[in-house]
């Protein structure tokens, strides 16, 4: 699909209630495209003043979804997964424009999107209570789950369609109203998203969309409106603990998708095919711009070096280059700042005796682009493995045993995912079991499913999204205790 045709198909208001609307003071956010390092569109820019209205909206809309009945619920969530299944073209040129990505991980972030709304569309008809005997005797425990309230749901750019779904099918599923703050980099794909909602049935105010480049003042005053009673943040740590410390003051529910720094391990009889293409899977999905992204290589010493051939090789074979061109492998990074930030990780690394086996440098070009990057022997103390790299590079640090790997691995105060490859389940399965992350890929450079619980531990977050657990975080347990 061509860009203007994309373009001219998304609105570029705010969604409140059920209209689309311009902000109360006329202000408008400029979207980028990050291969020219241009502006392609604007959009609304909501004050606090339209936050406020837009929670008001959920707030009226909210009684009424939530006794609406689960199976009408679940035909809107399934028709929204189709319509945007239909629309797959549409949606990804907008990712690719406004985020940079190349075509094909957006087409694949669009049918990954999409079937968070299938899979709720299923879980709304199956959000069972239980009954049982008091062992005491005398009565009965009934358990119920009620939708926990207003949602609001604070999403990154770097996945504008999943993030967005992975939180409204849940809370649409478990009968919760919701109001959508998306990235200001990335405002299209969710305005995009709020119109298809619309156009799939849901009722006017149960889906509000806000853009907003004033996002500390919008976010805490919806965190201090009454009828809020949920947030669902995915982004930052340090952002994250911020907004903890806002929820808190009102006791309100949180689910916190935050920082990775996932180590990936190559034991010494891991099949290097297998560890090489898994390691690009987890690397270079989505240009590393993901908080799954293998972000420190831990390979044992006698295959390291051939490891790291192989993935140089890999690395150096991708097509860089705008997002909507159809033969490009890996788009440009986000925003100056993204660019920036890896190149200073990367000089760092080597002046500290990383050596450059691939890569290394911004490209002479227009546009927030770095080279994909193999760097072997990466020096401890380099802030490259502390840090998130959000980007193409691939640190690579040696070891000799895996209880140094493991050790290693764990030396992080973030938990989201670690990847191990090895041809010995039961030896897989013991270290996975001893690497603190919610989740881990054995032999899989990919954990993420729709139908499974994706969250971490330490600092990288709070709560699950996807699978059952998804939609427990929003509901809220009643117990009834009773007789008859």
């Amino acid at each position: 699909m061509k860009l203007r045709d994309a373009l001219d198909q998304c609105p570029t208001e705010l969604l409140i209630g059920g209209s689309w609307r311009p902000s109360s003071d006329g202000r408008r956010i400029e979207v980028h495209d990050p291969a020219a390092a241009m502006p392609i569109a604007d959009v609304a820019s909501a004050t606090v003043a339209d936050a406020v209205a837009a929670v008001d909206a959920a707030a009226e809309a909210m009684p009424g979804w939530a006794a609406t009945p689960a199976r009408q619920r679940s035909a809107v969530l399934r028709r929204a997964y189709e319509l945007m299944t239909e629309r797959s073209e549409f949606f990804a040129t907008l990712i690719s424009a406004e985020n940079g990505k190349a075509l094909p991980d957006a087409r694949a972030e669009v049918a990954y999107a999409a079937e968070f709304f299938r899979w709720y569309s299923e879980e709304a008809v199956r959000l069972a209570g239980t009954v049982q005997h008091a062992p005491a005797g005398g009565y009965r425990i009934l358990v119920d789950r009620a939708p926990i309230g207003v949602a609001v749901l604070v999403t990154p750019w770097n996945y504008p369609a999943a993030m967005a779904t992975r939180k409204i099918g849940p809370a649409l599923a478990a009968g919760c109203a919701v109001v959508l703050k998306p990235a200001s980099d990335t405002p299209l794909t969710a305005l995009a998203i709020g119109a298809l909602m619309a156009e799939a049935g849901a009722p006017d105010g149960v889906v509000n969309v806000v853009p907003a480049d004033r996002s500390g003042a919008v976010v805490t005053a919806m965190l201090d409106h009454s009828a809020v009673r949920k947030l669902s943040f995915t982004g930052s740590t340090e952002v994250g603990r911020r907004l903890l410390h806002g929820a808190a003051d009102r006791v309100l529910s949180t689910s916190m998708e935050l920082g990775g720094n996932a180590p990936f391990l190559v034991l010494e009889d891991a099949d290097l095919d297998a560890a090489v293409q898994g390691a690009m899977l987890a690397k270079m999905r989505n240009g590393g711009e993901a908080c799954t992204a293998a972000n420190r290589f831990y390979v044992h010493e006698s295959v390291a070096e051939e490891f790291g051939t192989r993935l140089a090789a890999a690395m150096a074979s991708l097509r860089v280059g705008p997002g909507l061109e159809q033969d490009t492998e890996v788009g440009p990074l986000v925003n100056a700042d993204a660019q920036a930030k890896v190149a200073e990780l990367v000089d760092d690394a080597v002046s500290r005796g990383a050596r450059v086996k691939t890569g290394g440098r911004i490209p002479d070009r227009i546009g927030y682009y770095y080279e994909p990057t193999v760097l072997d022997q990466v020096a401890a103390g380099s802030a490259i493995l502390d840090e998130e790299i959000f980007g193409p590079v691939a640190p690579l640090v040696r070891f000799r045993d895996e209880n140094e790997a493991v050790r290693l691995a764990n030396a992080t105060e973030y938990g989201l995912v670690s990847y191990v490859y090895t041809r010995d389940l039961r030896r897989g399965l013991a270290i996975s079991g001893a690497l603190e992350t919610g989740m881990v890929g054995l032999n899989r450079g990919i954990v993420s499913d729709p139908a499974a619980p994706f969250g971490g531990v330490k600092q990288s977050g709070l709560g699950r999204e996807g699978g059952h657990e998804g939609i427990l975080e929003y509901t809220e347990t009643k117990y009834i205790a009773t007789d008859w």
